[in-house]
């Protein structure tokens, strides 16, 4: 009876010994989940504020107000539209040249785009 009783007491001192250190572990996986929780809400704050600054820097006043002082833009003038009539025939494919040497390209005043026809040169 006595040895039972010594087993019983060994049992006993085991089970609570194992129900101490899963208790221990438990609180330190809450302890890290909390910790998480904190980080989130911290990111998620830092995330809300960028939105904020962004809705803030992103506003059409305010890209207009810095484009007016850094950009030195002019008005649009009405000549600077014209009839689709106008516009140069499409280039024709190119073909591949016997040679690998790249072709030579045009040119032309860095003021002509095309659009428009060139003013005539005085001569």
């Amino acid at each position: 009876m006595r040895i039972l009783n010594i087993v019983i007491i060994c049992a006993l001192i085991v089970a609570a010994s194992i129900v101490y250190k899963i208790k221990f572990d438990s609180t330190l996986q809450a302890e890290k989940v909390a910790k998480l929780a904190s980080q989130i809400r911290r990111e998620r704050d830092a995330i809300a504020a960028l939105r904020a600054q962004w809705a803030r820097l992103d506003t059409p006043g305010r890209i207009q107000a810095l484009a007016d002082r850094h950009l030195k833009l002019q008005p649009i003038k009405p000549t600077q539209f014209d009839n689709l009539d106008n516009l140069p025939p499409r280039p024709e494919p190119a073909t591949p040249a016997a040679s690998d040497a790249p072709a030579a390209p045009e040119t032309s005043s860095p003021d002509t785009t095309g659009s428009v026809p060139a003013p005539a040169e005085a001569k």
